[in-house]
């Protein structure tokens, strides 16, 4: 965990609004997300870019519980789409994050201007061919497509690669990599088929003992408590 001496400005308004996103879930969906200090209206450049690197993310508790999402919120994610479009050498990743926020925001009645409704799904073959610890990484990097329904080809991808995830949440853990663990454990708390052995239930309590106070490693910790409430408790 970065010590706050260390945290530069933006990984500062992220953590930020992680906590404003961690408090939403908690309350219900009820809680307004650009509430704070970092996150205004749409006018911070500092803000916008905090919005643009939690990504859908940020409205995961419309999402998860079904609350309509304060206009403001939506207005925000709206001005980050358009301020921080992928460019035209963005990583593959960059393009499906870019695309999960959208995608969210269509879902949830906002029209994210910009950007046409037909938009296909970016490539998601090269995730078939990376080895288990690559594939973890990157799956970590694109948790926020881990949620309910989820129609796209990462989750496709993801489901057909368990026993991968399993393992690079267990060595995620080993290596004390909570971020990565809890991005992996939220992947396997959607997917069928996550081995009996390996415990998923007792390794995300865990996770949440020794790194649950960074509220990135929190977001993704309740996001995967959501989808398994009938085996995890409340936080």
């Amino acid at each position: 965990m970065e010590q706050p001496s260390t945290l530069t400005p933006l990984t500062g308004a992220v953590r930020e609004l992680a906590s404003n996103v961690v408090s939403a879930l908690e309350s219900g969906g009820h809680s307004r997300l650009s509430a704070g200090p970092a996150v205004t209206t749409g006018d911070d450049d500092l803000g916008l870019a905090a919005v643009r690197v939690l990504g859908a993310d940020v409205l995961l508790p419309s999402v998860l519980h079904g609350a309509p999402p304060a206009p403001v919120d939506l207005a925000v994610c709206e001005k980050a789409v358009l301020a921080h479009p992928p460019g035209p050498d963005a990583s593959v990743t960059s393009r499906w994050t870019h695309w999960a926020m959208t995608r969210t925001l269509r879902r949830l009645g906002a029209p994210a201007a910009g950007t046409p409704p037909g938009d296909a799904d970016p490539d998601a073959a090269w995730l078939d061919d990376l080895p288990w610890q690559a594939l973890t990484h990157q799956l970590s990097l694109l948790a926020p497509l881990a949620v309910p329904d989820a129609d796209s080809a990462v989750a496709r991808a993801a489901a057909g690669r368990t026993l991968d995830i399993a393992r690079g949440f267990v060595r995620a853990v080993r290596r004390r990599g909570w971020l990565q663990a809890a991005g992996a454990g939220r992947w396997l708390a959607l997917l069928d088929d996550v081995p009996e052995t390996l415990g998923l239930d007792a390794g995300l309590e865990f996770v949440t003992l020794m790194g649950g106070d960074d509220p990135r490693v929190a977001l993704h910790l309740h996001a995967a408590r959501l989808l398994r409430p009938a085996s995890l408790g409340a936080p």
